[in-house]
């Protein structure tokens, strides 16, 4: 099928119904209200109190699905979306709405609404791929009577193909000051050097111009062994970034396939050495979905350009 068959296919679905005779979760309410406004900040007295009514960007909340979707949605949307999806445009993106407001909702109103497909546009090309643009009109009524229209448009689109034509990002420099300069010549030298106040004995990790147990301004340093474990971790997978790459971080893993160098995922682990302070680092050398708390760990430094050296952790070392 071609662009124009398909545009008319696509065409034919305007005006058809999304959802009919959908009803809401639940009537209107202030609890809802309340976190709405708690998540904004919206502190305007108009939504708290007596004679409240529910704030007017909320229009949509109120018709939502819940994690079980719409029961009311047509077959008819299905299909169009099927037809998107067939034509390779399966990535979706929402990328804007509207809304009028004709009565404010208050407390108690229950609320039902119907959707309709009001245009499908002509094939677009974007920066993300080429597809089409839905959009869907919502007509949300209170007790029968039309409380506002909601107006949601998508992009359905074929994900254009990424370039790899830059070359790899350098990763962040550290900021280095007169309170951790020390820290990093350490690296330098290729040794993990932990403050100890030089008062109560206390050593801490990151690098402090005072002693937060005593207070006291005076310290020196110990030379980590090397040996942690991994507190605990986290796994990045959006948004990527060159710099940081799986294959960076399964080199050398036990099992490792030759992972092409593209941008993540990668596990950042919180590292707790045997000195007994803490510290952020990459965790290399196994699979990101590998890590695990309590993993034992081993000090390394990573050179990553001419310029760059950090102490990074290579996993499963017993």
């Amino acid at each position: 099928m071609d662009d124009d068959d398909l545009s008319v296919r696509l065409k034919a679905y305007e005006g058809r119904p999304a959802a009919v005779a959908g009803t809401g979760h639940d009537p209107v309410n202030l609890p809802m209200i309340r976190h709405w406004c708690e998540a904004l900040g919206d502190t305007n007295p108009a939504y708290t109190g007596p004679g409240a009514v529910a704030p007017p960007a909320m229009l949509q909340v109120w018709t939502m699905g819940g994690l079980g979707g719409h029961t009311a949605r047509t077959t008819a949307y299905d299909e169009l979306l099927g037809l998107l999806d067939a034509a390779g445009c399966v990535a979706v993106v929402a990328t804007d709405c509207e809304q009028e407001y004709l009565r404010p909702l208050r407390p108690g109103d229950e609320i039902t609404f119907d959707t309709v497909i009001e245009s499908v546009s002509a094939r677009k090309t974007t920066r993300l791929g080429s597809g089409y643009f839905v959009t869907t009109r919502t007509d949300v009524r209170a007790g029968g009577e039309l409380a506002g229209t909601h107006r949601f448009r998508i992009l359905k689109y074929a994900p254009a193909a990424r370039q790899r034509t830059a070359p790899r990002d350098r990763r962040p420099r550290p900021v280095v000051n007169r309170d951790n300069a020390g820290f990093w010549a350490g690296v330098e030298r290729g040794e993990l050097l932990i403050q100890r106040c030089a008062g109560c004995r206390t050593p801490r990790f990151p690098w402090l111009p005072g002693c937060p147990d005593c207070g006291g301004p005076d310290w020196d340093t110990v030379r980590a062994s090397g040996e942690g474990t991994v507190h605990s971790y986290v796994v990045m997978h959006h948004p990527p970034f060159p710099a940081f790459t799986e294959a960076d971080d399964t080199e050398g893993a036990e099992g490792a396939e030759d992972t092409e160098a593209t941008a993540g995922p990668y596990a950042v682990g919180l590292i707790e050495l045997a000195e007994g302070v803490r510290m952020v680092s990459n965790v290399i050398g196994v699979p990101y979905d590998k890590v695990r708390i309590g993993m034992p760990v081993r000090l390394e430094f990573r050179r990553y350009d001419d310029e760059l050296v950090l102490p990074v952790f290579r996993g499963g070392t017993p």
